[in-house]
């Protein structure tokens, strides 16, 4: 996941701990409805901003696993060779 959609998790998240606290909250309920308002103004903040989340591209982690694959695939190959 893109480090800007991470860290917006973390902040509305960060939001929900703060509030749960300094409002006293107890129920899981409660606090479930203040995480979820937590993650639409967090949301409509990006929106707002020019960043849909679901049109973020996903960044090089992607890219990452691509080559562990590649490098895994070589690897496959290349042992076959040493089975005889």
């Amino acid at each position: 996941m893109p480090t800007i959609l991470l860290k917006a998790k973390d902040f509305a998240t960060e939001i929900t701990i703060y509030n749960a606290r300094e409002n006293k909250m107890l129920s899981e309920n409660q606090i479930s409805n203040e995480h979820i308002t937590n993650n639409k103004a967090v949301r409509e903040t990006l929106i707002s901003r020019g960043i849909t989340p679901e049109n973020v591209k996903p960044e090089e982690d992607i890219k990452k696993v691509e080559r562990k694959l590649t490098s895994e695939k070589k690897k496959t190959l290349n042992s076959k060779d040493s089975l005889k």
